[in-house]
């Protein structure tokens, strides 16, 4: 059930990101050009998705179990760290550079946008890097220390 529930939330989260144009690289790279013809639309699409955010997760901390009966799993860790800030960076410069966020950019690969590939592709490259670096000993103590 969970599976299914999954499933349709994301066919509709994916319909969301089409409609508001999140799937587009050139709306995306027109809202982030703030000196030349910036394109405040999407600032009401994420204006939007905080607010309903915000709501979702003050109900989500009341419960213990979600509407299917599962546990509730909400972040904890409140510290801004250099791995926060960095990732942060990083995704800025990736979504800057190539207009996509992850799950549009997932949503431009199932319709068939080449751009959309090989941003997925580097995406995952990334992850299977920083999973990779997680796991050397010498260098994950030394990130928890940070």
């Amino acid at each position: 059930m969970a599976t299914a529930v999954a499933f349709i939330v994301g066919l509709v989260f994916g319909f969301g990101l089409i409609v508001a144009g999140m799937a587009n690289p050139a709306k995306i790279l027109g809202f982030l050009d703030l000196a030349g013809t910036w394109d405040p639309s999407l600032a009401l699409v994420m204006a939007a998705a905080v607010g309903i955010g915000g709501v979702a997760f003050a109900i989500a901390r009341r419960r213990s179990t979600s509407l299917l009966g599962l546990p509730m799993q909400l972040p904890s860790n409140r510290i801004i760290d250099r791995r926060l800030v960095g990732g942060s960076v990083l995704f800025g410069i990736g979504w800057g550079l190539s207009g996509f966020c992850p799950g549009p950019a997932i949503v431009a690969l199932g319709a068939g946008h080449a751009k959309a590939a090989v941003f997925v592709l580097s995406m995952v490259l990334g992850m299977a890097g920083f999973e990779f670096l997680e796991r050397q000993p010498s260098l994950s103590s030394s990130a928890a220390d940070a």
